[in-house]
């Protein structure tokens, strides 16, 4: 019988997390012009507003978890991005950091304490809680996009399709574009 991996989990929802977000990047590319910008019904009330929030919040969150002091800086510029090219580069790169942080965890690093700086304070936490709550993070936002798109001229992609091994079948090509195998997400 296999033993118990704590890692293995937080390893595949950054993998989750990199592909949802090139999935849900791929098809706001295909947005007619306005599309992105247009006003729309969601806690930030357009696309390009809700997409630009995930990534600072990704900068924010993941340079804590790689023990930086960045903090409030992420948010300098609160929609750095104008177009979905340059927003999908950079939300790649910080999805690669993310999965390499996620693929150097161990057992002890999981415990570890977090600093995030927080302008006037120190947040300290754990590096498990950290983790979880930024996949929540994304979700939820991740989520919201993909409610706006139904209301566009490119329909919402599928996004909840690869924890199992059974959906496989759902992600072969995208992989390979990856760079990932299918050994590599389900070790």
């Amino acid at each position: 019988m296999p033993t118990f991996d704590p890692i293995r989990s937080f390893r595949k929802l950054a993998y989750n997390n990199a592909l949802a977000n090139h999935r849900l990047l791929q098809a706001c590319a295909a947005l007619n012009p306005g599309e992105f910008e247009a006003p729309r019904t969601s806690f930030f009330p357009s696309i390009k507003e809700t997409l630009n929030h995930i990534i600072t919040v990704d900068w924010f969150y993941v340079d804590g978890l790689e023990g930086g002091t960045l903090g409030y800086q992420a948010f300098e510029i609160d929609e750095p991005f104008d177009d979905i090219s340059s927003l999908a580069q950079a939300q790649a790169k910080v999805d690669q950091r993310l999965a390499a942080l996620c693929e150097a965890l161990t057992p002890e690093k999981l415990v570890s304490t977090v600093r995030l700086h927080r302008g006037d304070r120190i947040q300290e936490e754990r590096m498990d809680d950290v983790l979880a709550h930024l996949f929540q993070h994304q979700t939820h936002h991740r989520g919201q996009v993909h409610a706006m798109l139904s209301g566009t001229s490119v329909a919402p992609p599928q996004l909840d399709e690869f924890i199992v091994a059974d959906d496989a079948r759902f992600r072969g090509e995208e992989l390979t574009g990856l760079g990932w195998s299918e050994e590599m997400l389900m070790r």
